[in-house]
Formats: structure tokens, sequence, C-alpha cells
């Protein structure tokens, strides 16, 4: 990538982390617009990152599910969810503790995208609480 734009804080608001990126990507591409394709979406270095471009994640510690990764990668997969360490990808969760991200960048708007991942993690929250 040669831009990477980061918002980020403690806490659950993803509202807020939204607006703050949205605004800060609307300040720049004011003065530098960014490469699209109409088809493609955003171009980027990375294929996996066409269309929106955006990676919206979450670090939540499961330890329940930690324990059972089956029904963690089940959940995921059917919120197109990303599941890996706090370490970046192909990382082990350390702790019961994950990052969680969106999959899907193609074929959705920004805050679909955002939209769905914050489904997911409600549902893997429910379940870790109902796993106790």
């Amino acid at each position: 990538d040669h831009l990477r734009i980061i918002s980020m804080q403690m806490g659950g608001d993803l509202g807020q982390v939204y607006r703050r990126l949205v605004s800060a990507v609307n300040d720049i591409e004011k003065r530098v617009p960014f490469s699209h394709h109409d088809r493609l979406g955003f171009l980027t270095f990375c294929p996996t990152n066409l269309g929106t471009t955006i990676r919206a994640s979450v670090h939540i510690k499961l330890p329940k599910l930690a324990a059972n990764r089956e029904k963690l990668e089940e959940v995921a997969a059917r919120y197109s969810l990303q599941v890996r360490g706090t370490r970046g990808e192909h990382t082990e969760a350390e702790g019961g503790v994950y990052d969680i991200s969106n999959k899907r960048r193609m074929g959705l708007t920004e805050f679909q995208a955002v939209k769905e991942m914050q489904d997911g993690i409600l549902e893997l929250i429910k379940i870790e609480k109902e796993m106790a």
C-alpha cells in the first residue's frame, strides 16, 4: 500500500472510529485523488483490498471460543470475517485475544463492510456469553 490510514481507539464505539476515518479520508482526497476503477473500486497494491479497501478490525478476548476454534471459524464464515492473532496475518491468538476483521471489500460500501464486521462481533460476543 502506498498510503494506510488508521483510526483506532479503546472501547466499543465503532461509529466514532468510522466517522473519524471517513473525515480523514475525505480531507486527503480533496488534495490527492485516489485511483479508482469503475468495476474494481479503489485500486491498491494488494488485490485482496480492491473495492472499498477498508479493513475494519476489533481486538477481542474470546477465551471460550478460543477453546472451540471450529465454532469460532463457523461464525466468522457466516459473517465473512477473518480471524487472526493480534500480531497480524498468520499469527495465533495470545490469551484468547483475536484480531477479527471484515473479509469482503468488493461489492459493498465502506459502511456495509464495517456493519457486517460489527454484526459478526456482536454474534461472537453473544455465543461467548452463552458458553459460560
